[in-house]
């Protein structure tokens, strides 16, 4: 009698194996996309996406993967995913893990290992994945039993989004990932705490504001909300209590929501000097989700001495000076209380008003001129001081912006203000190569937002290929291609230290409109301010991602000067 080979079960009855059930936990997690270069010591991870209803964006160079997860999780407050493979792909996504750790972005990148029997004797692209990560992430873990998977995925979404939000790397070695994990769909996600202020608390805050003359807010940090951005905007207004935002979370609050004007501009790089008198000038300053950092503070020499108070989810990590009272909470949630409290402060109204004035001025666009005037001086360069000029009429209310890192991204940092959370991504560490990924990013986790990114031409060739995951995906943004020729911040460092020896620092360029057509995106070369505007609209009405080349002069390398 011939053998018959039993039925196989229904694939409801089969066990998942351990990759299948990454896969159904990121599913339970609310993830609905994960970026990533395949390779093969995560197959079976593949393979388990294949039927989810998660997309799979596929990348064209791991570090592009890994912003763009950074990117999602900036914007939409739960953990973007990056897949990556060991060795060379984990080293590629490096960057990102420290820029989600130095931004305080929660984050979760997957690396494929070397089966467990082949560790400790140089295997192919063998590493250690503690050694690498384990000075940048929040917590580094590799999954050895397949049945703890779901947990492991679980943790670590835990982990990246409680306290101080962060990057969490997990090691998956390919032959655990096809081991049987069990029948089950994954465990429930942990809940993440939100520590709210103890009333005696918020009295005590209150109590210095009341004590103070020249009180100063200094926002920043992840988790901030509409309900929460406007109510700190219209309480520091009623109360004549200026807002700072830190470096690169200007989108913390509203810039200049109706019945508001609290808002005094930001610190760190490209800060205007009145933002840094009021750091100076302070006699308290309440710090709400982010801490006295090094940039904040121009290198730990500004405000170090005032009354301080700081509001932070975890400890003070990053933290430099005083510490008056130190309040553990979500500062979103806590700003919801505090304007519930009755207070009465005597503040300085003409200081208050000053720092509104001098905000007002640094903000408004003025062309810079040339440092060597040409009789075409007016059509021969874009100024970029015009061009955010148009932005400003152009751009939707709620129209998100990214850029990367360099002297282009002074122009949108100073004029481009922000109405709703979620609509900056930049890197707050000075990772170059940001912008394009996070505009991709940005348009899938908000197909009916409207995207703008601004790169120098540095930093745009660093993961410019990205616009072919964006052809790919559909994702639709209008990308500014600053072209000067030259890593321009380094050059103007090298202008001050070194005069008339610039060394390593030029550049040679593509043309990017025609690049961009390569690719089956729109592009355009602009070469006059004059030309932008009509250049945009018809970008935005291509449907499609777009480069607009633009042609800056190589020797403004930042906006005019004001007061």
């Amino acid at each position: 009698m011939a053998n018959v080979a039993p039925e196989s079960p229904e694939p409801s009855e089969r066990p998942l194996s351990a990759g299948h059930l990454i896969v159904a936990q990121l599913e339970r997690e609310g993830v609905r996309r994960v970026y990533g270069v395949p390779g093969e010591s995560f197959l079976d991870v593949l393979d388990g996406l294949h039927d989810s209803p998660i997309s799979t964006v596929v990348t064209r160079h791991e570090g592009g993967a890994g912003f763009m997860a950074l990117a999602e999780g900036r914007l939409t407050g739960l953990p973007g995913v990056a897949m990556v493979t060991r060795g060379p792909g984990a080293a590629n996504a490096f960057i990102a893990v420290h820029t989600a750790y130095q931004d305080a972005t929660p984050m979760l990148l997957f690396v494929g290992l070397i089966p467990v029997a082949d560790r400790g004797r140089e295997a192919f692209q063998e590493f250690d994945l503690t050694g690498w990560f384990g000075s940048t992430a929040k917590k580094v873990v590799t999954l050895d039993d397949p049945t703890a998977a779901a947990r492991v995925v679980a943790e670590s979404v835990h982990v990246a989004r409680s306290g101080r939000p962060g990057p969490v790397v997990i090691g998956i070695p390919e032959d655990v990932l096809t081991l049987p994990a069990g029948p089950t769909g994954g465990v429930r996600p942990l809940a993440v705490p939100r520590p709210r202020a103890a009333e005696a608390e918020l009295k005590e805050l209150v109590r210095r504001f009341e004590h103070a003359r020249r009180p100063l807010v200094v926002v920043g940090g992840e988790g901030w909300t509409a309900e929460s951005g406007q109510e700190l905007m219209r309480w520091a207004t009623r109360h004549s209590i200026p807002v700072l935002a830190d470096f690169r979370a200007y989108d913390a609050v509203p810039h200049d929501l109706e019945g508001t004007g609290a808002y005094a501009g930001s610190l760190g790089y490209g800060r205007g000097d009145h933002a840094a008198r009021l750091l100076d000038e302070a006699d308290l300053t309440v710090f709400l989700g982010t801490p006295r950092g090094d940039v904040l503070s121009d290198g730990y020499t500004r405000g170090l001495d005032s009354e301080t108070v700081l509001v932070l989810p975890g400890d003070a990590q990053g933290h430099c000076g005083r510490i008056d009272q130190f309040v553990s909470a979500h500062a979103p949630s806590f700003v919801l209380d505090l304007v519930t409290m009755s207070a009465s402060p005597d503040t300085d109204a003409e200081w208050f008003e000053a720092a509104r004035e001098a905000h007002a001025r640094f903000t408004t666009p003025t062309p810079a001129p040339s440092p060597e005037p040409t009789a075409s001086e007016d059509d021969a360069y874009v100024d970029l001081a015009a061009v955010m000029g148009v932005l400003r009429e152009e751009l939707a209310s709620d129209a998100v912006i990214t850029y990367g890192a360099g002297n282009h991204a002074l122009w949108p940092a100073r004029y481009l203000p922000h109405r709703t959370p979620a609509s900056l991504v930049a890197p707050r560490n000075g990772a170059m190569g940001m912008g394009i990924p996070a505009a991709v990013a940005a348009s899938l986790a908000f197909p009916g937002r409207e995207v703008v990114s601004v790169a120098g031409d540095g930093c745009f060739l660093m993961n410019g290929q990205e616009l072919a995951t964006a052809v790919g995906h559909g994702a639709v943004f209008v990308a500014l291609v600053v072209d000067n020729g030259c890593y321009a911040t380094i050059r103007e460092h090298q202008e001050g230290a070194y005069p008339g020896r610039p060394s390593g620092t030029r550049l040679t360029n593509p043309d990017f409109a025609a690049w961009a057509r390569s690719y089956g995106a729109y592009g355009e070369t602009v070469t006059s301010h004059r030309d932008f505007r009509e250049a945009f609209r018809r970008a935005r009405a291509s449907g499609l991602p777009a480069v607009l080349h633009l042609i800056q002069d190589p020797a403004v390398r930042a906006p005019a000067t004001a007061a």
